[in-house]
């Protein structure tokens, strides 16, 4: 629950909305990695707003900082500050192996123009910048993407 609020005060730092635009709901994220048979992946959830411009971090699976800079697009958007995920992040994920995380998102998220995007890296293994790219909207809600290295697939649901 704690990392839910500190996920939901993370995003909404980084945008702002008028009081009828404030209404949140649980949203779950459910990202399958590909079983590639390297170390575990370091993935960054993060958000854009429809110009491209960075709107927040979501979440970071994987701990350690000296490989933050292996999420390309996450690293370059947030310029490696890692005070964009203190409080949300977790550990990363293994080979064949399923992230579910569930965070309390701003409704004035979807169907705003806002993109979802997911970078992904293994060590000792190629990065996957935008490894999923898509849309937030409330009709993208259970359908399944494939991504394009290490993520097998991906879905939200709320």
């Amino acid at each position: 629950m704690i990392k839910s609020i500190l996920a939901a005060l993370a995003l909404t730092t980084a945008l702002s909305f008028s009081a009828a635009e404030v209404m949140a709901k649980p949203v779950t994220f459910i990202t399958t990695i590909k079983n590639y048979g390297g170390n575990n992946a370091y993935l960054a959830l993060y958000v854009t707003d429809k110009s491209g411009k960075y709107a927040g971090s979501l979440w970071l699976a994987g701990s350690r900082t000296r490989y933050f800079d292996h999420l390309a697009g996450w690293y370059r958007a947030t310029g490696g500050d890692t005070a964009q995920v203190n409080g949300i992040t977790g550990a990363s994920v293994g080979s064949g192996r399923t992230l579910k995380v569930t965070l309390d998102l701003k409704d004035a998220l979807f169907d705003a123009g806002y993109t979802l995007h997911i970078d992904a890296a293994a060590e000792n293994m190629r990065e996957s910048p935008n490894d999923v790219v898509l849309p937030l909207t409330t009709a993208g809600a259970g359908n399944a993407v494939k991504g394009r290295r290490y993520i097998s697939s991906f879905t939200y649901g709320m």
